[in-house]
């Protein structure tokens, strides 16, 4: 890739000297109080179907860089997030609390409490590290305190130096815009393409004309080797949250990834030689999803043309192609992230993650994207990647089935690094695994919850019960409690098309669920979800 750093749009990150304290692992033969501490990084994808790589043994996507890592890792096969939608799930992560809590349900909430939280960069940089977030960080108030360097692909992250402004400046504006406008009929923001109406794409998705070191993934890229190479000798630890855009939508992948994938027809898999492989799901019938993907179905969203794809399925070929190809450009990303890390000669040194916010359909249950205001309960988008290399970890290339989420990623790393905790007014709500990452010990979590305003979904072992809940007034159109929740066998259903809320068989399994949705909220105050409450009634 080329280097982004020279004349007007230069980046420079200036090296600070910061006290050396101790930890608790050897990397050297320095005495204990003198040895620097891990450096952390945070390889963060949005909208990423964990089922969606290779080593996963899906028929299709080629992920490379994401295998060997995950060879040279713990991977956690029941991570969750706490909803399924960006904002909620990123500011979990960098807090370590439930969404619940924050009052962060949906992406438009701003509610008091946010500003009153230490965030995971500020603990950081507390305890004496550098902290860098390059890309997307989608986190307001107090969650978003905390970097000494940020640099955002979005226009009001970073006024003036987002990744918009950037890549307009390298005379590549136009192309960029018609790649946004593949979803938003327009320009980005702060883009001299914002108000010039453009062309949407169906399903979002449309093959980008941008080259390959001006994309977005390449920014984040190409600003995270640009720091791993300043800080390499550096005698101050760094932690960097390195954030790709993709494989959300717009789904515009360049065209060199697009070619790896045969989207002419339907096939037996790309792994096999054959076209891409349809999703078992499609056709799902509509009368079993929530009633606003239904509406999806039909067509109501005019993005979101569902309708026409079931008319032509050359449309969801393109769509289902596209993700594959962004998760393959993702993982080209990675790839060289973490040659830089070993060129650079601090691999072990380093505490590399790799996980993402949410999920996305990929065409399973027939739908497109997350449609996160109107379910909070299926696998493709609950369940995420979480892949975590440990220098001098005995358990590389385990794999666990232990209930994890983002939440617990703030109280792990604290664990595994021996940090200070500041002094916080919310305690940390996420439960530590650091044990399971490092000895394989189980954390003994009956249960996971993960919500938002419409449905909130209790999720064990063998069972997931997804229950319809009051949106209350500030989201009333997005009561689907009519519709009436949602209960699923994991081993024997496994696509989640068979909803047993209704078999008398097993009503004291939904009944123990329920139960431990009841202990949650007993014990997970929401406060600021009330805060959000309150102030929409005074208005």
């Amino acid at each position: 890739m080329n280097n982004m750093y020279s004349g007007r749009n230069a980046l420079i990150l200036l090296p600070i000297l910061y006290p050396i304290i101790g930890f608790g692992f050897s990397l050297n033969k320095e005495s204990k109080d003198n040895q620097k501490k891990p450096n952390v990084i945070i390889l963060f994808s949005d909208q990423h179907n964990k089922d969606v790589m290779g080593f996963e043994g899906h028929p299709d996507v080629l992920t490379p860089n994401l295998d060997k890592l995950a060879k040279q890792s713990v991977v956690f096969d029941r991570a969750y997030c706490t909803t399924g939608i960006c904002a909620p799930s990123r500011s979990s992560l960098m807090t370590g609390l439930f969404s619940r809590t924050m009052g962060l349900l949906s992406n438009g909430e701003k509610p008091g409490i946010i500003n009153e939280v230490v965030s995971l960069a500020s603990c950081f940089q507390q305890n004496n590290y550098k902290t860098y977030a390059f890309g997307k960080r989608h986190t307001i108030g107090a969650v978003d305190k905390g970097w000494d360097v940020q640099q955002s692909h979005l226009c009001d992250e970073t006024p003036g130096n987002s990744y918009t402004e950037w890549v307009e400046k390298n005379g590549y504006g136009k192309e960029f815009a018609k790649d946004w406008a593949a979803e938003f009929g327009k320009g980005s923001p702060c883009s001299s393409y914002a108000n010039e109406k453009l062309p949407i794409g169906d399903l979002g998705t449309r093959i980008s004309t941008l080259p390959e070191n001006m994309t977005m993934e390449a920014f984040t890229t190409q600003l995270t080797i640009q720091m791993i190479n300043d800080q390499a000798k550096s005698k101050t630890p760094f932690f960097c949250w390195a954030t790709f855009y993709r494989p959300h939508q717009p789904y515009t992948p360049l065209k060199k990834y697009m070619d790896l994938y045969d989207v002419s027809k339907w096939g037996e898999g790309t792994i096999k030689g054959s076209s891409i492989r349809k999703p078992a799901s499609l056709y799902e019938p509509k009368e079993n999803i929530p009633p606003m993907m239904q509406s999806i179905r039909n067509g109501d969203n005019k993005v979101w043309n569902v309708n026409k794809a079931y008319t032509d399925e050359q449309i969801w070929r393109n769509y289902i192609g596209a993700y594959y190809a962004l998760v393959t450009e993702i993982d080209h990303c990675v790839g060289e992230i973490l040659k830089a890390l070993d060129e650079a000669g601090i691999s072990e040194e380093t505490i590399v993650i790799y996980t993402s916010d949410h999920g996305d359909f990929v065409g399973n249950h027939g739908m497109v994207e997350k449609s996160a205001a109107g379910q909070n309960v299926y696998e493709d988008i609950l369940n995420i990647p979480l892949i975590i290399r440990y220098p001098g970890n005995k358990q590389k290339g385990k794999r666990t089935a232990e209930l994890v989420s983002l939440v617990d990623i703030y109280p792990t790393l604290v664990d595994l690094l021996g940090l200070k905790m500041p002094k916080l007014k919310y305690p940390l709500q996420g439960q530590s695994f650091a044990g399971t990452l490092t000895k394989g010990k189980p954390m003994n979590r009956e249960y996971f919850v993960s919500e938002s305003w419409s449905q909130a979904t209790v999720i064990t072992k063998d069972y997931k019960l997804g229950i319809m809940i009051d949106p209350t007034d500030y989201q009333r159109k997005f009561d689907f409690r009519s519709f009436g929740n949602q209960f699923f066998i994991r081993k024997s259903d496994s696509l989640e098309i068979k909803n047993q809320i209704s078999n008398a068989a097993y009503k004291p399994k939904i009944e123990k669920l329920r139960g431990f949705y009841q202990d949650f909220t007993s014990k997970i105050p929401d406060i600021g979800k009330q805060q959000v409450i309150s102030k929409q009634v005074k208005k």
